[in-house]
This record gives C-alpha cells, structure tokens and sequence, in this order.
C-alpha cells in the first residue's frame, strides 16, 4: 500500500510555524509526521502548497509530489499528531487495507481508497481530497487520530506524547545507559557535574550531541543529533531540542527545530521555536498568567481558548530577539521579525518589533536573504535558490498580516 500525506486547507490556521514548512515536518514528541510514515517501508508522496514543492523535493527526495497510484492508497492529513498510537493506528489501517475513512471532528484524518482511485491533479486545490473521499462513500471507523488545529496545540500533544515516542526510540535503537534513565548515542557525551532527575521520564541523547559541565536535566527530554547545551543550563520537564541546536539557560516543556540557538541565559517555558531562530542573551518568555488560569491565544483576530494553564510563545523560522527581549504571555511571532524590548502582542512576520519605543517597521526581504546567506554559513549549510525563493514567499503570503496588524508601519 502507498501512503499520500495532504495538506488540508485548515494547513495556514497553524501560522507561524507552517508559513515556511509543510505541516508534516512540524516537531511534536521528538518525531516528525514525514519521519514516522516514511519509515513504515511503503512508497510515501507527498501534496503540498505551490510554495513549498521546490524546497520539499530538496529536503525529503525520499517522499515524492503525487502521482497516481493503481495500488490501495492510504490517505493521511499532514495535521496529523505524529504520536506512537498515531503511529499504531496508521499501521494497523494499512495492513487490514479494507477501504475507509476516519474524520476528526469536522477534518478528514486518514482514508484507505481501493487500488485505481483517480487522484486530483497536482494543483488541485487542497479541499479536493476530502470531494474525493466524501464521493467515494467510504464506511467511517473509529480510530483516534488526533489533528493540530491551531498553533498551541503542538506544545500540548508534545508533551503528553513525548513519554511514548522515547520508549518506543529505547526500544527500536541501540544507546548506553549511563546513569538511571539517562540513554547516550553513539559519540553523545554529558559533561562533568551534570545533575539528572529521571522519575518523570528518559533523558535521551542522540549522536553526537553534547550537554556542557553543571547542567541540571529532568526527563522526559530528547536531545536530537549534534544538539549542544551550554554549561549551567537547565533543561526541564518535556523538552525536545532539533538537531544541531545550541541551548543554554531555562528550557521548560518546549520544542526547538533545527539549528536554532538559544544560547544564553534567560527563560523559555512551554513553546515552539521554529527553525534558525536566534534568541538574544536575557530574552524571557511568560508561559503563566498572574491570575493563573487558562491562557487565551489570539489567531487572526480571534481568541482562541487553550484549555492550557501553561502556554509561552509560537516563534516561526528565522525571527530574532535582542538582548533583554520579554515576551508576554501566548503571542505569536511572525516568521522573520526582530523583536525588541517588550513583546506586549502578537508580531507579524517581517516586522522589525520595537512597540515600547514605538516603532514597528517592515524588514525588507533582501535584509533577510543576506541574512539567510550569513546563517547558513556559519553552519556550513549551501544557501539553495529554493532557500531564497521560499523566503520571497513567505514574505507574500504573510502581507496581509502586515496589514492587519494596525501597526504604524514604516515601509
């Protein structure tokens, strides 16, 4: 059986952190969507947003864009949570084979559609896979397949599925043990005077990643590939660091993709940073209202309750923070802004932030492809045309936050 992942037009209500990935790439439990089919054996393909196909056949040449298919066809939405019971049931559908569907609420999750179902062209926009399968009157199973439909929901599913994903990565590779609960790759290393509490869960570190001298670490918490915390860190509570981060402070119940640095001190409490993200020494979120009741986000205008006593910042790739930068409690920040001072609301993306000295500006895009140029540098990272286009890109699609922000920008 093949496996389509899809985006669903519900794919942009998670902005920032799906501005400049597809929603199968998100990181939630130490796994990515993408990482979990494609490691189920099938033939994976893939149908993203125009914007994102050139980077995508970059970045995954082991999942191909669409193409029709005369085999049964597991459909699977990219929102999916990518946990290990997520994970069961994926599998557990692909082997019965019988054709189905699986709705979460009012979203499509999964689909099994018979061998010949002609698929939607590639531009097809992305409504048409749910035509598709509403058309083919495929019987509803039950199955517990849980979608992202909003931003703070990421942090959620990832902490109460982080547990899981280390137990089932225990299980399936080989890693020394080297106190009670703390599991080291090959070439992973812990520095001397390093403090571990696992009573809550594993600390698991991967290839090559490094934890300095006098750091305090409290599981559940997984360290990707050539992830670096710097010496007196603490990293607590259900984090998961992307592979060649650069971490140091407070970390509390928080997702980093890939080669974002948070070097210095200052607190991060239950958030997701995106990806080549820079925080500034002493930048500090609040992830805990004074009134300690649940925390309200705010989407498109609108309040989202979270359910969640617990909520810090959604950072999208590429946004930076100067030193001493606050950010209040549950904002978003936009994909490319530069934040300073206090971050009182919500900030666009491309928007050099500097509210409390009244000044919010546009950053031109070019500032960005230089900048983009000097990141990937200093990672030995080749800066690709696909690179520079997505970031083109982005900066279209996220115009109308610019202009809905109210803000007095100066363009």
């Amino acid at each position: 059986m093949s496996i389509l992942l899809f985006e669903d037009d519900q794919v942009t209500q998670l902005y920032p952190i799906t501005i400049g990935r597809p929603a199968f790439a998100i990181s939630c439990g130490s796994f990515r969507l993408i990482d979990r089919v494609l490691a189920l054996g099938s033939q994976v393909q893939v149908r993203v947003r125009p914007h994102l196909r050139a980077v995508h056949a970059a970045d995954y040449p082991a999942a191909e864009i669409s193409r029709a298919v005369d085999k049964p066809l597991l459909l699977v939405n990219a929102r999916l949570v990518p946990s290990t019971g997520a994970l069961q049931q994926l599998k557990a559908l692909s082997e019965a084979g019988r054709p189905c569907r699986v709705d979460c609420g009012a979203y499509l999750a999964a689909a099994v559609l018979p061998g010949g179902t002609p698929l939607p062209p590639a531009d097809a926009p992305h409504g048409d896979f749910l035509t598709l399968v509403q058309r083919a009157e495929l019987p509803l199973v039950e199955a517990n397949l849980p979608l992202f439909d909003y931003p703070h929901d990421v942090v959620r599913h990832h902490l109460s599925s982080l547990p899981d994903s280390l137990a089932e990565r225990l299980a399936e590779a080989q890693y020394r043990e080297v106190a009670d609960g703390v599991f080291l790759a090959e070439g992973a290393a812990l520095g001397q005077h390093v403090v571990t509490d696992t009573r809550k869960g594993p600390i698991v570190l991967e290839r090559n990643a490094t934890v300095g001298p006098y750091c305090f670490l409290s599981g559940p918490a997984h360290l990707g590939p050539g992830a670096r915390v710097i010496e007196h860190a603490a990293i607590k509570d259900g984090v998961s660091l992307g592979h060649t981060t650069k971490i140091g402070g407070e970390i509390e119940g928080s997702i980093i993709e890939p080669y974002t640095n948070k070097q210095h001190h200052g607190f991060l409490g239950h958030s997701y940073l995106g990806s080549w993200v820079n925080l500034g020494a002493g930048t500090c979120n609040s992830d805990l209202k004074n009134t300690y009741g649940q925390v309200n986000m705010e989407y498109w205008g609108h309040r989202v309750p979270t359910g969640m006593q617990f909520i810090g910042t959604i950072v999208g790739d590429y946004a930076k923070s100067a030193i001493n930068t606050g950010i209040f409690t549950g904002k978003t920040i936009g994909a490319c802004s530069m934040l300073y001072g206090f971050v009182t609301t919500n900030v666009p993306s491309f928007v050099n932030y500097a509210r409390l000295f009244g000044q919010v500006t546009e950053a031109p895009v070019d500032v960005m492809v230089a900048t983009q140029a000097r990141m990937f540098a200093r990672r030995n990272v080749s800066q690709r045309p696909c690179d520079i286009q997505l970031l083109y890109d982005m900066y279209e699609l996220t115009r109308h936050e610019r202009q809905l922000a109210g803000e007095p920008l100066s363009l």
